[in-house]
């Protein structure tokens, strides 16, 4: 990880996003850090909200600038997790315990009576992808994502130890992934929500063969896989056309959903200051 990334976490307002800092226990009773970041007034309720799921290196403040783009040209309020053992969330990173920091942010704002429930989407990218494709094939939280958007994320730990040899194995991979699998391939197929995923075909981390693998055995009828020539592992978000192609998926994503009924009203949900 960067130097200092368990010390110190840049902020949304460093970018002019105004921001809430927020502290929940997930299901263990761990301290998890997030941001939300709130369009302004009445129009955060009319806007879709993501939830980013951000991927190895560094903590959620190193993607701020993504962030940004996304706050203005998807026009989304925008809520960041920080997984346990990341910038300021406490405990240590586990599989399991990476997926339930997932859920208990999609609990939380599941929770909140100032979002949109109908137009959650799930943003996960790289090892943030497996996260999201965990949450995203269990019924329980599937119900409550609107979209799913992956980028740049892998088959399963194991296949990319094939593809990481020796020392790029231990450079890329954190540690607890080794006792880990990520077996994002047999969950895939679970998956029925709209999914789009990204890929950048100049990504020299992650074979870009595994997101069209992964695209292939999803199990959604509303899937599309959007390749960008130029898109590097973490900078395919700066490539020509990006947000544009987000906002049109979104946008078709809409138009195929049709009317909802309205939603229900949240159940109340515990927020720790410290």
């Amino acid at each position: 990880m960067p130097a200092h990334s368990r010390i110190f976490v840049p902020v949304p307002s460093m970018f002019g996003m105004p921001y809430e800092s927020v502290n929940i226990r997930s299901s263990d009773g761990t301290l998890i850090h997030l941001f939300f970041i709130r369009q302004p007034g009445p129009l955060a309720i009319r806007v879709p909200t993501v939830l980013f799921l951000h991927g190895n290196a560094g903590n959620m403040g190193h993607r701020l600038q993504n962030v940004l783009g996304m706050y203005q040209n998807l026009q989304c309020n925008v809520l960041m997790l920080e997984y346990r053992g990341y910038g300021l969330s406490q405990g240590n990173p586990t599989e399991a315990g990476l997926c339930m920091d997932a859920k208990i942010a999609l609990d939380y704002l599941a929770s909140r009576s100032d979002i949109n429930h109908k137009e959650i989407i799930v943003f996960g990218r790289s090892l943030g992808g497996a996260v999201a494709i965990d949450l995203a094939s269990q019924l329980e939280y599937a119900r409550k994502i609107w979209c799913l958007i992956l980028e740049n994320t892998f088959t399963s730990i194991p296949e990319m130890a094939k593809v990481l040899i020796g020392w790029r194995l231990l450079h890329y991979l954190p540690l607890f992934v080794y006792k880990n699998k990520f077996l994002s391939l047999n969950k895939i197929g679970h998956v029925t929500v709209p999914t789009l995923f990204v890929s950048g075909l100049a990504d020299n981390l992650v074979p870009p063969r595994m997101m069209s693998e992964l695209h292939q055995k999803c199990g959604s009828s509303n899937k599309q896989l959007l390749q960008f020539e130029v898109g590097t592992h973490n900078e395919t978000w700066t490539s020509p056309g990006y947000y544009h192609s987000l906002a049109t998926f979104l946008r078709d994503a809409r138009v195929r959903r049709g009317i909802d009924p309205p939603s229900s009203p949240p159940p109340p949900f515990s927020v720790e200051s410290v």
